[in-house]
């Protein structure tokens, strides 16, 4: 082979030799470049955060007391039987009032709609409760009910239709614009109804007309076009004797631990069965609860059992167990439920009778308002971990308490009536008020103001 042939041989040798390195070093880059991750174009949305103005605290009273079929020829005629008593004050004082028409009630006053006007971004505090007392041939006792703001979705726990008791479902329309409330019944009858309440306006419709049949009804209410404000008037009768009244406030929502405070068990001679009873009900799904009871001010168990609970299925249990004193009742739920407990000071006549329901987790600052009644005390209970110290302290500042309530424990408050007290604690607490006297009864709870406006983020 000469010298240029030798040359060609090996300019060729090297020129495939640099080739196949060349797609070696591709499939090599190829190969890394699918493993590697990829540079990437991105681009975050604009956003703010924004928190939005409040608005004014607004409150729907109950207004008179109703009397149904007093008149033998109108027997679903309701009329005025009792006019309430007003307790008001507010952290930027006393608020304005509007009146609502009650177009369904004979001689009835105007049921009070209090606004507080917004403050800058700060809405003020309002406190109002309303009390009413009455002796007549048909209705005798003492009921309170807090002042509160209307909703879309409520529940009436307390309901009966069971020989003996007239029980009234109050629905009252603060807005504007007229207000479609569904009323759904759940117990051993189920059923549905509606009824249109129009702007600015109450009215009223018995329970048997909407849950004749069910023995133990719970009464969900469900507003579409304006919110409403629901409240349950109750009355009993024995035989022909008047034995007690009560105005039971909605309960929000179902949940799964409830806490209701200030339950009374008072001495009998009879039976003991009914003098105080605890309704759950759940609405949606089986499951099961645990109830402890403990006294005031005592850590130990009083009482303590499960209750199995079936979808849609109200039950009553007993709580004649207890010895008389004061008590607080706290549920464990596998599911969502809703609670109540029915308490009377006596099983005669010119007695009286109430139902309470659960207290919400107080966190901050709230009014108490105490209307006009017998005597009244607030009743404290802390089922956290810590110790709470809880302050009371008029509006005007004229009178200040302070109590500790032991993590686990509860505690009693006497308070002073017709004033509004604010209310604050170190640590998360549950609160009612009760007002006893003989042949009186009425307790309620404490509830949280109106939640403050939490921001949002805004994407333009």
């Amino acid at each position: 082979m000469n010298g240029t042939r030798a040359f060609r041989v090996a300019a060729t040798s090297a020129r495939v030799l640099t080739g196949a390195v060349v797609a070696a070093a591709c499939v090599v880059g190829v190969v890394v470049a699918v493993a590697a991750p990829w540079p990437t174009v991105s681009h975050d949305a604009a956003q703010a955060e924004v928190t939005p103005l409040p608005g004014d605290t607004v409150l729907v009273c109950n207004g008179d007391l109703r009397a149904i079929g007093r008149t033998t020829s109108r027997p679903l005629e309701m009329e005025s039987a009792a006019s309430p008593r007003l307790t008001v004050d507010g952290t930027s004082g006393a608020p304005e009032s509007r009146p609502l028409s009650v177009d369904d009630l004979v001689d009835g006053d105007d049921v009070q709609r209090l606004t507080a006007e917004v403050e800058g971004r700060t809405a003020p505090l309002l406190g109002a409760t309303e009390s009413v007392t009455i002796a007549a041939d048909d209705l005798f006792g003492f009921a309170a009910a807090p002042c509160r703001p209307a909703g879309t979705e409520s529940w009436l726990v307390g309901g009966s239709v069971a020989t003996g008791t007239e029980d009234l479902v109050v629905l009252t329309n603060p807005g504007a614009v007229p207000s479609t409330v569904t009323l759904e019944v759940f117990g051993s009858v189920r059923g549905s109804s509606s009824v249109i309440v129009p702007a600015e306006t109450q009215l009223a419709l018995p329970l048997t007309s909407i849950a004749a049949g069910a023995e133990i009804p719970v009464v969900k209410v469900t507003a579409a076009g304006s919110p409403v404000r629901a409240v349950l008037q109750s009355s009993l009768t024995r035989t022909l004797d008047p034995a007690g009244i009560d105005l039971q406030d909605a309960v929000a929502a179902p949940q799964k631990r409830p806490v209701i405070s200030g339950v009374q068990m008072f001495e009998n001679e009879g039976d003991n069965a009914e003098m105080a009873v605890l309704r759950l009900l759940s609405p949606d799904a089986d499951g099961q609860a645990s109830v402890t009871v403990r006294a005031v001010g005592e850590t130990a168990t009083a009482d303590e059992f499960t209750v199995p609970l079936v979808a849609g299925q109200p039950q009553e249990l007993s709580l004649s167990s207890l010895k008389p004193g004061t008590y607080s009742v706290q549920i464990e739920a596998e599911v969502p439920v809703l609670a109540a407990v029915r308490e009377q000071d006596g099983a005669g006549p010119q007695t009286d009778f109430a139902w309470i329901t659960p207290a919400p987790q107080l966190d901050e600052k709230v009014l108490v308002a105490v209307p006009d009644g017998p005597a009244a005390r607030v009743m404290i209970v802390n089922d956290g971990e810590e110790d709470a110290t809880v302050r009371l302290e008029t509006v005007d500042g004229a009178d200040s308490r302070e109590v500790t309530v032991p993590a686990g424990s509860s505690a009693s408050v006497e308070v002073t009536d017709r004033a509004v007290y604010a209310m604050t604690s170190s640590a998360p607490v549950h609160a009612a008020v009760t007002m006893t006297a003989a042949g009186a009864l009425a307790t309620w709870p404490v509830w949280p103001p109106a939640g403050a406006q939490q921001s949002i983020t805004v994407y333009p």
